[in-house]
């Protein structure tokens, strides 16, 4: 094994304290949806962005809005509808009467945690502005650039069952979100727990447990996790089985891939990987580290035709056919 830059007990025990500060305040709130609060967590520690989808009312807005109160700076929330401007989320300019000059407004893009609700009511138009700055991490308004925050998470939330006035995002601009998470209606006694703590009002009651320094040290630190030659080799290969899938799993599941997954998507899995092994209390990657949220990484980008949709077969069924096929290091 190569020698590789190793990350002290104490920069590691540092790390873990933050994450823990915003469990225990992300849990104070949140009833079950463990997957969506660690999914948050991870696409935080690596400035990603991240895609929720559920049936209405299973608390996808209270989820991002507590993860985002846990880490202070600057929140805003966008309520995406088919009348929603560009200008209206990156910003404009207005005249000033008095100076008879321009001034630039800056739209609410322009902060650290930007909810985007329904993202897939807003219009194909108003989507792309949004989607450019999550790549680009600036807006242009006037012929002048203005980059966002150093630390700067999307999180999008849309509705899966009502297709009526509603804009379905493209492959391309899905693959710009690091993660999509999906989430299912609570167990009895969870959804018991969460009437009692609505009922203590405890959704109201909001304060930072950690700053913005804090967030960027823990995303330094997860740069420098190692991941070895023979992991990245792993991680290819996984995508490289998502656009060959007939060569890797059986031909029945492999018909119903139309398109496999980008670049993007192996970038993604080792970022999300390496944060997953900081979870873990570990400097280097494992194969378990890779896999461990391979899913959510890959189901937006793994493009299924419309025999799957027919036959009722889901992403996720390919994508674990493959990290079944694809041996481990």
């Amino acid at each position: 094994m190569e020698k590789y830059q190793v990350i002290s007990e104490a920069e590691i025990r540092n790390a873990l304290t933050v994450v823990q500060r915003i469990n225990a305040y992300y849990y104070e709130k949140m009833v079950g949806q463990k997957d969506l609060g660690t999914s948050l967590l991870m696409t935080l520690m690596v400035n990603g962005h991240i895609l929720i989808e559920s049936v209405p009312g299973l608390a996808k807005t209270t989820a991002a809005k507590t993860m985002t109160e846990a880490c202070g700076g600057k929140f805003s929330r966008i309520q995406c509808t088919p009348d929603l401007l560009p200008s209206d989320i990156i910003g404009t300019q207005i005249l000033n009467y008095s100076t008879g000059s321009f001034e630039t407004k800056l739209g609410p893009v322009h902060a650290n945690f930007v909810l985007l609700d329904e993202i897939n009511r807003s219009s194909a138009k108003t989507q792309s502005a949004m989607l450019e700055v999550m790549q680009e991490h600036q807006t242009t308004i006037g012929g002048m650039m203005y980059p966002t925050p150093e630390i700067f998470m999307v999180i999008a939330t849309q509705n899966p069952i009502e297709q009526e006035g509603t804009y379905l995002l493209s492959e391309a601009q899905l693959d710009r979100f690091f993660m999509k998470t999906i989430i299912d209606y609570p167990a009895v006694n969870e959804e018991l727990e969460i009437m009692n703590r609505i009922e203590k009002d405890v959704f109201t009651k909001s304060h930072a447990v950690v700053t913005l320094g804090d967030i960027k040290y823990v995303q330094n630190l997860v740069k420098r996790v190692y991941l070895d030659d023979s992991i990245k080799n792993y991680i290819v290969r996984i995508i490289d089985a998502t656009r060959h899938a007939d060569k890797f799993i059986n031909k029945d599941l492999a018909q119903y891939i139309t398109l496999g997954s980008s670049i993007r998507g192996s970038i993604c899995l080792m970022e999300i990987s390496k944060a997953v092994a900081l979870l873990s209390g570990r400097d280097y990657v494992t194969p378990d580290d890779v896999k461990a949220f391979a899913k959510g990484v890959l189901r937006h980008r793994v493009t299924l035709n419309f025999a799957a949709v027919a036959d009722g077969v889901k992403e996720d069924q390919i994508i674990e056919a493959i990290l079944g096929a694809v041996p481990a290091p």
